[in-house]
């Protein structure tokens, strides 16, 4: 007969996990609505709608704050059951499901389509700066709010990759599987790719909070 496994050690699991308590001396990086990140140490100032995704830091800990894994949990659960969970993910995966809490920009629903001739009316659409694409614009071709979002990036000289999800079905995949990654729903036009952080919808706050000062 084989023998037993031995049991996983308490200390494995601790490194795992962190138990965070309501009344704990713990540090909370929430996302804002322009899409922006804020610390506090009052979990109930966090905004309802940012609560289910909240970065945790334990201040006693000696871990480097801007490691690519960090601890996450629900504040809403915390703020009802005075304690929670919670668990390491990675850091730009965090702060993606973070933004896509956040309500959707100017968008097309793309049921709401219908076919025939494209708004377009047969007008250039907008050209990217060159250089190395910062943006992704998961889009289609008669959605106003692509337009739009095609229009402020190429104003501002900022490159772009523009991908109609009708036209071009490994668009469409490539967007399926990133939307699936960050738990963001597909049913709205454009999706932006903004140097990995996807955002539902076109926010010019938001996209500035992610590009900063792009040159």
């Amino acid at each position: 007969m084989a023998p037993d496994r031995p049991a996983p050690s308490a200390t494995s699991a601790q490194v795992q996990e962190l138990q965070v308590l309501k009344e704990g001396r713990f540090l909370f990086t929430y996302v804002e609505a322009a899409g922006t990140f804020s610390t506090t140490d009052k979990p109930e100032i966090i905004p309802e709608g940012s609560r289910k995704m909240v970065r945790v830091v334990d201040p006693a800990q000696t871990k480097n704050p801007d490691a690519t894994e960090v601890y996450v949990a629900s504040v809403k659960e915390l703020l009802q059951a005075g304690k929670t969970t919670a668990r390491p993910m990675a850091r730009e995966v965090f702060e993606t499901a973070a933004i896509a809490q956040l309500p959707p920009g100017a968008s097309s629903a793309r049921q709401a389509h219908a076919p025939g001739p494209t708004p377009d009316g047969g007008v250039k659409s907008p050209v990217s700066a060159p250089g190395q694409p910062v943006v992704t614009i998961y889009g289609t071709s008669w959605c106003g709010a692509c337009r739009t979002a095609r229009q402020y990036f190429s104003d501002k000289k900022i490159p772009f990759a523009d991908k109609d999800i009708e036209a071009d079905a490994e668009a469409a995949r490539e967007l399926s599987e990133k939307a699936q990654k960050a738990g963001i729903p597909t049913d709205r036009v454009p999706v932006l790719d903004v140097r990995g952080r996807l955002l539902l919808g076109f926010d010019p706050q938001r996209i500035e909070a992610l590009l900063g000062n792009p040159t």
